[in-house]
């Protein structure tokens, strides 16, 4: 197993870069979207996005995908530092936008994507994970949920006030949309649209060498924003697999939005899906009670057993890359980077234990 570190956007810098290199880490996850852009309730410090009912922000330009120098350059100055680029997380809604909405723009947004994973191929980046979601990552609250009075994020009830037009994702496509919510869709109709994303998609990733990799649904209720959601329980990443028998069909394995649901042994799903080798990476942190009541934690200090989690994994053979993919910000001068730095450290030692019985 492999130590890494997710950067947001505003995070992709020399100092960032050093920093994972000097707490241990040897890989990253970028993110290329820009959560922060325009958007009300965070600012750019901020480690994770939270937005208000207008969502995070901004999404990006529509007539601008991520290049081949672009994604090129990453990589090239990521391997200056002394790590590896393992993946990229999440498109930009402005690129994909009508594949979840199953909209007019459908076939010119499925060719943004093969564009993306094909340039991603040819820059040797490996791994490209995301959310099939409509309403994204909605519905989390911060607070000092954590060990000491630390900021960490949570929810604290159910989120399903309608999502207006021009949003997906969690963030506005388009700013200036006629007045009116989105109709909702049914689980069936969101089913079918990621069938016919991965059966026309995944043929393209094989051919350039990279795995999609998705994220469960973050956070795991049925509904979110009055639109359904694909993987809230853990049997469903199963049904997202038997979708595809291709090797690029893979999982972002979120540990943390696992443990939130109300089913499952969250010891039996990690056991489970490593079985299947179909783990592209894996987000690790610690989490206290189910949705839609929860609260994320220090590393050691939540529901679930991190040791545990990474025997299993050690167990059955996953010789990925694993991310802190949130921390509770610490009390000092760089909350941030206290807080993922004791993750990093608590991982780094369960790693080198585990190596160490090998």
């Amino acid at each position: 197993m492999k130590l890494g570190l997710g950067l947001y956007k505003h995070m992709l810098t020399p100092e960032n870069f050093a920093f994972a290199k000097q707490a241990g880490a040897t890989h990253l996850i970028a993110h290329l979207v820009d959560y922060f852009r325009g958007g009300k309730g965070h600012s750019d410090s901020d480690d994770q996005p939270l937005g208000t009912d207008w969502g995070w922000g901004l999404a990006g330009d529509p007539e601008k995908l991520w290049s081949l120098d672009e994604l090129v350059t990453l990589r090239r100055n990521v391997e200056t530092a002394g790590l590896t680029l393992e993946a990229i997380e999440n498109f930009d809604p402005a690129h994909w936008h009508d594949i979840l909405l199953d909209g007019p723009k459908r076939a010119l947004h499925l060719e943004n994507v093969k564009t993306i994973i094909r340039r991603m191929g040819e820059a040797g980046i490996p791994i490209m994970g995301y959310n099939f979601s409509i309403a994204g990552v909605a519905g989390r609250t911060k607070g000092n949920y954590a060990r000491g009075g630390a900021p960490s994020v949570g929810m604290e009830g159910p989120c399903d006030l309608p999502m207006p037009r021009g949003m997906v994702w969690n963030m506005v496509y388009e700013a200036h949309a006629p007045a009116g919510n989105i109709p909702s869709a049914t689980h069936e109709q969101l089913w079918s649209r990621l069938q016919r994303f991965l059966d026309e998609v995944l043929p393209v990733a094989e051919a350039a060498g990279v795995k999609l990799a998705a994220h469960p649904d973050d956070p795991p209720m049925p509904t979110i924003r009055g639109q359904p959601r694909l993987v809230y329980q853990p049997r469903h990443y199963q049904k997202l697999i038997d979708l595809n028998p291709s090797s690029s069909n893979q999982l972002e394995f979120c540990v943390g939005s696992l443990a939130e649901m109300t089913e499952g042994n969250i010891y039996d799903v990690v056991d489970h899906y490593s079985r299947q080798h179909r783990l592209g990476y894996v987000h690790l942190r610690n989490v206290r009670d189910k949705v839609p009541y929860y609260q994320e934690t220090f590393i050691d200090d939540g529901e679930v057993d991190i040791l545990r989690v990474l025997a299993i994994l050690k167990r059955n053979g996953f010789e990925g890359v694993i991310i802190p993919d949130h921390a509770p910000q610490m009390s000092c001068a760089a909350p941030w980077h206290a807080g993922m730095a004791y993750a990093l450290g608590f991982l780094k030692a369960g790693i080198k234990g585990l190596e160490a019985q090998s």
